[in-house]
């Protein structure tokens, strides 16, 4: 009778909770819906520019790497992917668990002299950065001509690390980002992770929106060619665009 009683109270509870009704039947819906689409990721393209990028660091010997965005959130260490760095710098807004350096990526070049690193990557980084564009700039000025950068973040993506989630990227951004007048060329990019965006309230232009194309990733692979254009410059500080700081 207890075990009854509970059981009706709970759902009383959800009824009276519009957001947690809400969640409840969008996961009900795709498990009966959206399951028979999903598809292993292992190919996914996506995944496939990160593998590129293992595989052209492995041939370099020694090499000097910055992580950006390296503390441990997620228990997705990527560190051990790399068993032979000359140097390894796991940088991050945050002291914790992976982190060397605590510091601000749009003031980069303040924590490490110039051509200092082989090897650069982030992992869904860069729609938290205030600034994405002076990030380049920056990650720019402490690579060696002819290291590698790898990026991924998120073309489409649920809101999450509020309030700084800033940006979403898609593939064509990158060519504006990582070009021959920001010092970059880029090697490989793609989108992947495909998904479907679902509206849930009744506009005509929205029709047929959730049978387009979306993805969840988009990774890059880029290589420093030259230091960045002396015209670019934007010497706005993080404190100046927005007020306090990523959350733990």
């Amino acid at each position: 009778m207890t075990r009854q009683t509970t059981s009706i109270e709970k759902i009383g509870a959800i009824a009276q909770n519009p957001q947690r009704l809400l969640r409840l039947l969008r996961r009900f819906y795709w498990q009966l819906v959206a399951s028979p689409f999903r598809r292993d990721s292992t190919n996914d393209p996506y995944h496939q520019v990160f593998q590129t990028f293992l595989h052209t660091v492995y041939q370099r010997p020694s090499p000097h790497i910055l992580e950006l965005g390296a503390r441990n959130v997620s228990n997705n260490l990527t560190r051990s992917l790399f068993p032979n760095p000359g140097k390894y710098v796991g940088f991050d807004i945050h002291p914790g668990e992976g982190v060397d350096v605590v510091g601000d990526i749009h003031q980069l070049s303040t924590y490490f002299p110039a051509d200092t690193f082989d090897v650069v990557y982030s992992l869904s980084v860069f729609e938290h950065l205030a600034m994405p564009w002076k990030a380049i700039l920056e990650i720019n000025q402490v690579m060696k001509v002819g290291g590698l950068l790898f990026i991924s973040t998120h073309p489409t993506f649920p809101r999450h690390e509020l309030p700084w989630d800033f940006w979403r990227f898609s593939e064509a951004a990158f060519g504006v980002l990582l070009n021959p007048t920001t010092g970059f060329e880029r090697i490989a990019s793609a989108e992947g992770l495909p998904c479907s965006i679902v509206p849930l309230v009744r506009e005509g232009w929205m029709k047929g929106m959730a049978i387009e194309p979306a993805n969840l990733g988009v990774a890059v692979l880029a290589k420093k060619v030259a230091n960045t254009d002396a015209r670019l410059r934007w010497d706005v500080t993080t404190q100046e665009v927005t007020s306090g700081i990523y959350p733990l």
